[in-house]
């Protein structure tokens, strides 16, 4: 009987528990909120501060900067994507495991009626 008290009670919020950490802890490896504030910051670019000199030295510091700012805001693009799929993707996953989590301990017993009742799943 400790059992079933354990495995709906602590057992069932220990699994949301752990939802929330896993959940959680996607929404921090990704940054959301750190890659859409910076989406069209330069990508590793050092210097990319003001340039003195010549029209030509500063049209080529525009451009560079100018590219630079495009190839961050792609690959922060993709990053963004890859953290809406993973989150959805563990979404899914963590709300069919609290869903089936109390179905679980019932498994066993649906599995020896089948089997009293001749039922063989490779037919």
């Amino acid at each position: 009987m400790a059992f079933f008290s354990w495995w709906y009670g602590e057992g069932w919020g220990r699994q949301v528990a752990l939802t929330t950490r896993r959940l959680n802890g996607l929404l921090d490896f990704f940054s959301f909120d750190l890659l859409l504030r910076t989406l069209f910051a330069p990508f590793r670019q050092i210097s990319a501060g003001h340039v003195e000199g010549s029209l030509g030295v500063q049209w080529r510091a525009f451009v560079d900067r100018l590219v630079s700012r495009f190839i961050g805001a792609m690959v922060r693009t993709a990053v963004l994507i890859a953290g809406i799929v993973a989150l959805i993707f563990s979404s899914l996953f963590s709300i069919c495991l609290i869903g089936v989590w109390p179905l679980l301990p019932l498994v066993p017993v649906i599995g020896i009626l089948l089997s009293l009742t001749g039922w063989v799943p490779w037919r």
